[in-house]
């Protein structure tokens, strides 16, 4: 089949869940014999780069600003779309899904599919304005494709009773990272000892709450430290806001957005990993963490507690005092985060590796595309 994903800024990733996510479902088609095309922005992804790993890389414009980057991506992408023979177009979240519309329209003999990775208009560095069209793609999301995936068992839930859409529930899965060094570089560099420090990977936005995070590691006399792994999303003035939240405090490190074999040095020699948001689809990088069999220490929204609720510690959402005593648990507790680091890795392995997610994904174009040709027949019968 002609597969094309619209949505993601692009592969190779440099960050982004989502784009992860596209990065490795993509890969995985093409070695099923499928020919795979990802949009690309040329703001992530230089124009240059027609290929990666055996997908098609195809490169299209945007508005490169906090509120049109991502639509107007979608849209010159999409137009281009509609003069490809493409059997399949798999949309990445609400967003872009207001656009799914115009080849479910305009493309007959094309399936449309939408993965439904989050509840955006959650997301606190939105305005009322932009929060009202994500709402509107949640609802366009469960509506226009002919199939809707969601990547948790609660969003699964959330679609069927807030729009009656049976959707098909898919995971996202760990990235496979290859081992680094024993005592890699960028460890030195940060002055940070295996071990020795709790680590968090995120986007810099607010309802990541890394804020919550700050305030109640400053507060612990430890001999540790806190290592926070990523960059900001148009969110300047919140990344200005923790930095100020840290000032003062030594143990407190930013990293800056950090991938590859850094990345891979700073799961592999944390204490235990903490993943504080307040709201998430499902995140690939406490997956990650777990895959390194670290102890994850969670907020207890849904999403978070349906990956590590057997294999983690949680407490109560944006609450510093309550994320300040499991802190201490875990801190105190070397054998429970082991334990809990081994459960970690287990749970992974067994239900959320990619090889898995890859054949579930198959398996929906494929029924799709079976839908189609008895769709075909049954019409041509009537004629």
């Amino acid at each position: 089949m002609k597969i094309a994903f619209i949505g993601q800024k692009g592969i190779p990733t440099r960050t982004g869940g989502i784009e992860r996510y596209v990065e490795n479902l993509s890969i995985g088609l093409t070695k099923l014999n499928h020919e795979v095309f990802v949009y690309t922005r040329p703001n992530y992804t230089p124009k240059r780069i027609k290929k990666h790993q055996g997908v098609h890389l195809i490169s299209m414009p945007s508005i490169h600003t906090k509120h049109l980057d991502t639509i107007s991506h979608v849209f010159f992408a999409t137009l281009h779309a509609l003069f490809q023979n493409y059997d399949i177009i798999h949309y990445q979240n609400v967003g872009p899904a207001l656009l799914s519309f115009i080849p479910r329209l305009l493309k007959f003999r094309t399936k449309i599919i939408t993965t439904f990775h989050c509840l955006d208009r959650n997301h606190q560095k939105w305005g009322p304005f932009a929060r009202f069209f994500l709402h509107l793609g949640e609802w366009a999301a469960c509506k226009f494709p002919h199939k809707t995936i969601t990547v948790s068992k609660t969003l699964r839930d959330y679609c069927y009773k807030k729009y009656h859409t049976k959707a098909e529930y898919i995971p996202n899965g760990a990235t496979p990272f290859p081992k680094t060094p024993k005592t890699p570089e960028v460890l030195k560099k940060f002055n940070l000892e295996k071990g020795r420090y709790l680590l968090v990977v995120s986007r810099l936005v607010r309802h990541k709450g890394i804020h919550h995070l700050i305030r109640a590691f400053r507060s612990l006399k430890v001999n540790l430290k806190l290592v926070i792994v990523g960059s900001g999303a148009f969110t300047d003035d919140y990344v200005e806001k923790i930095k100020k939240l840290a000032s003062g405090d030594n143990r407190i490190i930013f990293t800056g957005r950090k991938q590859g074999p850094d990345l891979v040095a700073f799961y592999q020699n944390c204490y235990f990993y903490v993943h504080p948001s307040e709201s998430e689809g499902m995140s690939l990088s406490l997956l990650e963490a777990m895959s390194f069999s670290k102890a994850v220490l969670v907020s207890d929204i849904p999403e978070n507690l349906e990956v590590a609720a057997d294999a983690g510690l949680a407490f109560e959402n944006k609450n510093c005092v309550d994320l300040q005593k499991k802190l201490k648990i875990l801190i105190k507790q070397p054998d429970l985060v082991a334990r809990l680091g081994d459960l970690a890795a287990e749970k992974v392995k067994k239900e959320y590796n990619w090889e898995k997610i890859i054949t579930q994904t198959d398996l929906v174009y494929e029924k799709e595309k079976l839908n189609k040709q008895r769709f075909l027949k049954t019409s041509l019968q009537n004629t």
